[in-house]
């Protein structure tokens, strides 16, 4: 197997592609391992100097420490994650971590469609996603997770990308913010 990695916006952030499902059940973001009983992402949180990892459909984002370099880390990431696969197993995530579900009023569900139809690609091929939060007095909140996480460029994609898509097919969005 050949897991390959690609740059992403964030130089502390590096998205690896294992060539098979990782997530079945959405995008997940995990700093700690002891929230989680999953062998891969346990052993990857291990790792010295990893402080996040973020699962998509098909790739991990490993989020690292400013201090540490991805020649410290790269190798036994990509080891970690070819030892898991090689032991059989086919994807990382089969069910839900923290499925939320709540009612949305119709301009938030709109709000999400927007999000997943026309945002969030474009997020995951950085190695990161935008999740929604709520919908306030004409400001939407969101969420920035994986590589978009502190990533240096998040703030004028937050702006420039996410609110004038938002505001431009929803006018009664004014603004958008993280969280």
């Amino acid at each position: 197997m050949f897991v390959q990695t690609e740059i992403t916006p964030n130089p502390n952030s590096l998205k690896f592609l294992p060539g098979k499902p990782v997530s079945n059940f959405g995008s997940f973001e995990i700093t700690n391992k002891d929230e989680t009983n999953n062998e891969l992402i346990r052993n990857l949180l291990s790792v010295n100097g990893v402080e996040s990892i973020f699962l998509g459909k098909d790739f991990i984002s490993i989020n690292k420490q400013t201090n540490v370099t991805w020649d410290e880390v790269k190798h036994i990431v990509i080891s970690l994650i070819n030892d898991f696969y090689s032991s059989g197993k086919k994807c990382v995530i089969e069910k839900g971590l923290n499925d939320e579900t709540k009612d949305l009023e119709e301009i938030e569900k709109q709000i999400v469609k927007i999000l997943d139809q026309k945002i969030r690609p474009a997020v995951a091929k950085d190695g990161g996603d935008i999740k929604f939060k709520e919908f306030k007095n004409g400001i939407v909140k969101v969420q920035l997770q994986g590589s978009c996480s502190g990533c240096p460029s998040s703030t004028m994609t937050l702006k420039q990308g996410v609110q004038n898509l938002l505001c431009h097919y929803i006018p009664d969005v004014k603004g958008v913010e993280a969280v």
